[in-house]
């Protein structure tokens, strides 16, 4: 039988760690005992595989999922998504969600001060093309309050998942964008190591930028390696 397909291991000072004493919440949520890697079968390395049925047409234009425009800076979020490797991985579903503009989330769980927008859901979807390809239109969020520590806000980001080339791969993170002044008291940020942060960062595209319409921000993907994009919750395998 045929040796099955692994996964590029990621450097030690790529990902957060569970238990980050100035990211309040992890103290409630991380592992208390050390993880152990399972081994990988058929299932895990091929399936189920979640693609273009799970997208329908519009799904990713956050701006386009009401009969009014939702208010905020339009953007167009674009990149790639590569393995260790560098090779594009094509068919792979790619979720977001978000705040609004005003740094609000349409959740129950959300109620500070801040208006809602009737007219802005914060979550998309799409999949990649054959080169790994992906691409969004939504607005800018903007910072929130939690309840952290003492005047704690949270930077403008935008969650992600990933579910790679099976659903056993599904990776969560955030982007956040070019120097926002909230990095320096953010401990979310700041949990992941100094040398990986750069990563979670988008770039600021003026090529991709689409004149009197929308800014452009590109958000490159990597599963796996030495340029591995740090994510919340890494497997140990």
């Amino acid at each position: 039988m045929a040796d099955l397909p692994g996964y590029r291991l990621d450097p030690a000072d790529t990902h957060p760690s569970p238990d980050s004493p100035d990211y309040r919440s992890t103290a409630l949520r991380h592992p208390r005992q050390s993880l152990r890697p399972l081994p990988q079968s058929l299932t895990e390395i091929t399936g189920p595989l979640l693609g273009r049925d799970r997208v329908r047409p519009g799904d990713h234009d956050l701006t386009f999922q009401h009969r009014e425009e939702p208010m905020g800076q339009r953007i167009v979020v674009f990149g790639r998504l590569i393995d260790g490797d560098g090779r594009p991985i094509p068919d792979s579903l790619i979720e977001i969600w978000q705040a609004n503009a005003a740094g609000r989330y349409r959740h129950v769980g959300d109620r500070w001060a801040a208006p809602l927008d009737p007219n802005f859901d914060g979550v998309g979807r799409t999949v990649t093309d054959r080169q790994g390809r992906y691409e969004f239109v939504t607005v800018k969020p903007g910072a929130y309050p939690w309840r952290n520590h003492h005047n704690a806000w949270r930077p403008a980001h935008i969650h992600f998942s990933v579910f790679g080339r099976a659903f056993t791969q599904r990776l969560v993170t955030q982007m956040y964008f070019p120097d926002d002044p909230l990095f320096a008291q953010d401990p979310i940020f700041n949990s992941v190591p100094e040398s990986a942060r750069p990563r979670l960062i988008s770039r600021f595209s003026l090529a991709r930028t689409r004149p009197e319409w929308a800014l452009a921000f590109e958000f490159d993907i990597v599963l796996r390696g030495r340029h591995a994009t740090p994510f919340e919750d890494p497997h140990d395998d």
